[in-house]
C-alpha cells in the first residue's frame, strides 16, 4: 500500500493512496444503500452545482472512525422518514479531484475525512467534521444527522 498525503501539491494528482481492491468494500458500504458515488470533479459539479433540494455529501475514508462510526451512521440516518433528496459520496485519498471539488462547496470548513455535509439548493447548511465523528458511536452521529435532516429536508409522503 502506498501513501501520499492529501495535502501534497498538484504533482500527485491522480495518485491514489491505497490499492483500489482495498477500498472497494468501503465504497460499497455506501453505494449498496443507495449513495451515489462521484469519482471525478465533473461528476461532483453535475450533482452539486445549481442543485435543487437537499444533498448529502459523505467524504468517505479508510480510517477507523469512518468504518466504525461515519458509514454506519449514514446508513442508520437515511432509514428515517425525512432524508435528503440526493445521497452522494466521494472517497478521500482515492478520487483526489472529486474530493477537492466537493470540498470547494464546503465554504468555511477545513478539509477533513471523514466529513459529512448537507447542502440545500447548492449551499452548505450543515457539516459534521472528523472531530465530531471520531470518539462517538454511530447512533450518536446518526441522531445528529437525523436532526439535521428534520431541520433542512422535506418529509416524503407515501404515494
Amino acid at each position: 500500500m502506498s501513501y501520499t498525503s492529501e495535502t501534497d501539491n498538484d504533482s500527485t494528482r491522480g495518485t491514489k493512496m491505497y490499492d483500489e481492491r482495498y477500498v472497494t468494500p468501503m465504497r460499497a458500504e455506501l453505494t449498496q444503500i443507495g449513495v451515489q458515488e462521484m469519482r471525478t470533479a465533473q461528476e461532483v459539479d453535475a450533482k452539486l452545482k445549481n442543485s435543487q433540494g437537499t444533498t448529502l455529501v459523505v467524504v468517505n475514508s479508510v480510517c477507523g472512525c469512518s468504518a466504525r462510526n461515519a458509514r454506519p451512521a449514514v446508513a442508520k440516518a437515511i432509514k428515517g422518514d425525512v432524508k435528503p433528496d440526493t445521497l452522494t459520496t466521494v472517497f478521500a485519498g482515492q478520487d483526489l479531484d472529486a474530493v477537492q471539488r466537493a470540498r470547494s462547496y464546503f465554504t468555511g470548513y477545513a478539509p477533513s475525512s471523514p466529513q459529512i455535509a448537507l447542502l440545500k439548493d447548492g449551499k452548505l447548511v450543515y457539516m459534521l467534521e472528523r472531530h465530531q465523528i471520531e470518539g462517538r458511536n454511530a447512533d450518536e452521529i446518526a441522531a445528529d444527522l437525523t436532526r439535521a435532516f428534520e431541520k433542512y429536508c422535506e418529509a416524503r409522503t407515501a404515494a
